[in-house]
């Protein structure tokens, strides 16, 4: 089905006597194969008598060889999929069968993409990219506090940098167009933290998304914000560059240098926000962060911080 569908991602008429050919299958066994292409991977095939089948729209694939060359300082390997069921999920495992870190898992689709607190995460084939690289990490403690933050930082410099002006950032791990998601950030650990472990720095970022049922929360794409089709590829390379320099930032000097980058970012700093915790709602306005990441609230006119991956911030009403 994937070798029929890279026939037909130039976006032109192929004759189904031609991909049959191609395919070394009968013509009829090309029409089955089209059903499923439309039917599993949600694609719209335009099919005209007399001049055969054309996708809706042109397709580009991931390529690692096409990401590798547009971003030479990089030199993660590289492990694209055309289907799996998280990037974050093949990551862990290649981690366990032994492949040495850094190396980034990229796929075209995910079948139970997730976000934070188990949010399922939309994953349209070949429209976003869903994107985990793997980092050994040595040295203790340090070199994660406020890792997820510095990764919001390069994923939001990288949105920019491709003409999404309006990106911010909203504590812990999402980035914003206003009051819509564009991007997330997922970090998950293996191994001892106060050693030596391996951390998974997942990233989706909505690209070239244009309709879903499946979020349910506000969202937006680059594409519907600058109204055109954007490179998966070329946005690949650019976040490994970015990604790489704040990364280098964080080792060398600790979070505390970025910490006052990552707040000028921030889109609900001195807002009126509610702190959700389970079943606990915590009132208070948005002083920034500390020097882990942690979030620093006014509450009751008194500071206090708070931290954890079960927290969920959301702006109140009089804000």
């Amino acid at each position: 089905m994937l070798t029929l569908l890279k026939l037909l991602k130039d976006g032109r008429f192929h004759s189904g006597q031609a991909l049959g050919a191609a395919l070394g299958v009968s013509r009829s066994a090309v029409w089955k194969q089209l059903q499923l292409l439309e039917a599993e991977l949600g694609l719209s095939v335009h099919k005209v008598r007399g001049r055969g089948y054309q996708l809706a729209s042109p397709l580009t694939l991931l390529d690692s060889a096409e990401i590798a060359e547009q971003a030479p300082s990089c030199d993660w390997p590289v492990l694209v999929f055309d289907s799996i069921d998280s990037t974050n999920a093949e990551a862990l495992r290649t981690i366990e069968r032994g492949k040495v870190a850094p190396f980034l898992v990229l796929a075209e689709r995910q079948t139970s993409g997730r976000g934070r607190r188990g949010r399922k995460w939309a994953s349209p084939f070949a429209e976003n990219v869903y994107y985990s690289l793997v980092l050994r990490i040595e040295g203790g403690m340090r070199q994660l506090e406020g890792l997820s933050l510095v990764v919001g930082l390069a994923v939001m410099q990288t949105l920019r940098e491709l003409g999404i002006s309006d990106v911010g950032l909203k504590w812990p791990n999402d980035v914003l167009v206003g009051q819509k998601k564009i991007a997330g950030i997922l970090l998950e650990l293996v191994g001892d933290p106060a050693d030596v472990c391996h951390v998974v720095l997942g990233v989706g970022i909505n690209v070239n998304m244009q309709l879903t049922s499946e979020i349910d929360q506000e969202w937006t794409s680059m594409r519907l914000e600058s109204g055109r089709a954007f490179d998966r590829n070329h946005l690949v390379a650019k976040l490994g560059g970015v990604l790489q320099v704040y990364l280098g930032r964080h080792q060398t000097d600790g979070f505390p240098a970025i910490q006052s980058e990552w707040e000028q970012n921030h889109l609900w700093q001195g807002r009126a926000v509610s702190l959700i915790a389970g079943v606990n709602q915590i009132d208070g306005e948005v002083l920034g962060i500390d020097s882990q990441g942690a979030l620093r609230l006014r509450v009751d006119g008194v500071e206090k911080v708070f931290s954890g991956g079960e927290l969920s911030l959301r702006l109140r009403d009089d804000s």
